[in-house]
């Protein structure tokens, strides 16, 4: 089972996490920590960024070619 969910840190940087009752038999769980960046300004300048990178721009070009036919077939 997988159990995903985003903790507030507070001054002292510690986090206690209570798991669901589905995991109160286990004796081992996997704890992965993240940074979560989600600083709205941020994330829109990197989307203005992308809008000009032609890495990016090749990709949303390659998946619209894959995908023309399975569009028109929704219609």
């Amino acid at each position: 089972m997988t159990f995903e969910r985003t903790y507030e840190i507070k001054d002292d940087k510690q986090l206690i996490i209570s798991l669901p009752d589905k995991f109160r038999s286990k004796k081992r769980v996997r704890v992965i920590i993240e940074d979560v960046d989600e600083d709205k300004q941020s994330k829109l300048e990197y989307l203005k960024k992308a809008a000009n990178d032609p890495l990016f721009l090749s990709d949303v070009q390659e998946i619209q070619e894959d995908f023309q036919y399975t569009d028109k077939e929704s219609l």
